[in-house]
């Protein structure tokens, strides 16, 4: 089964240490949401995942092996990082789009759209992100909505074991918030482990099975949303107080 193990895991940014030790294992059909204050490590956390930078200490393992260890195109393969800021600076239509997360399984599809079944998971990833039918429109002509919606369709053509998604929801609409995070939880690949990170506690106790805090001086708290979830929790964390209420059988945080 796979999962991510975070052994002692340090991070620090300057002379503040963001995360201090911490022991994590995040396996497969677990969707972990990710909270704190801006500045608290959350993207930090997501590169250190995802290879791109080293920890201050400790390991990453992906299933028994050390994150470093891992074939760069394996880790390619069986991981997909969605960014906070994805800047598509060059000339692509949204279709190319796509299929560049078809790119670590090898396909020349990217360049030549010449694999049929390729181009039936980009049209599907397409499709289920609101964006069927735009294949030839220039990326550049898009709203921030449709753009993260497209970088969005790429991660979920990739079809990986693994999903790291720093603010998914940033630019959406409220109807695509919602339909989005139930297409990464719920849908596409319902065994694939997630990591999201969020800024909307209620986003998190509705979609994720779990959530990591992380306070932002090292400390953090990590374990089922059930558990760990709540107004006093919040409030340690964001610093400011929080309501709970509660309606129709879904319980929600709102700021004082």
């Amino acid at each position: 089964m796979t999962r991510l193990t975070l052994e002692r895991l340090t991070l620090r940014a300057g002379d503040r240490t963001l995360i201090e030790s911490l022991d994590l294992c995040l396996n497969a059909g677990e969707s972990w949401a990710v909270l704190g204050p801006n500045g608290s490590g959350k993207s930090t956390l997501v590169h250190t995942l995802a290879g791109l930078q080293p920890p201050a200490a400790g390991t990453v393992r992906l299933d028994d092996t050390p994150l470093p260890e891992v074939e760069l195109r394996e880790r390619a393969r069986r991981m997909a990082v969605l960014f906070q800021n994805d800047d598509h600076s060059f000339p692509a239509t949204v279709l190319e789009i796509a299929l560049s997360g078809r790119y670590p399984h090898g396909s020349r599809s990217w360049l030549a759209r010449d694999d049929a079944q390729d181009l039936m998971l980009a049209h599907r990833a397409l499709e289920t992100v609101d964006l069927a039918g735009l294949d030839t429109r220039s990326v550049a002509s898009l709203s921030g909505g449709e753009r993260r919606r497209l970088e969005i369709a790429a991660v979920l053509a990739q079809d990986a074991e693994i999903r790291l998604l720093d603010e998914p929801t940033n630019h959406l609409d409220l109807r695509h918030q919602s339909a989005i995070l139930e297409v990464l939880i719920s849908g596409w690949g319902k065994t694939a482990l997630n990591l999201l990170v969020l800024h909307d506690p209620n986003l998190a106790t509705r979609y994720c099975s779990h959530a990591l805090l992380l306070s932002g001086d090292g400390s953090s708290l990590a374990g089922p949303v059930a558990e760990i979830l709540n107004a006093e929790t919040l409030q340690q964390v964001f610093r400011c107080r929080i309501t709970e209420l509660r309606q129709g059988g879904h319980v929600f945080y709102v700021p004082e």
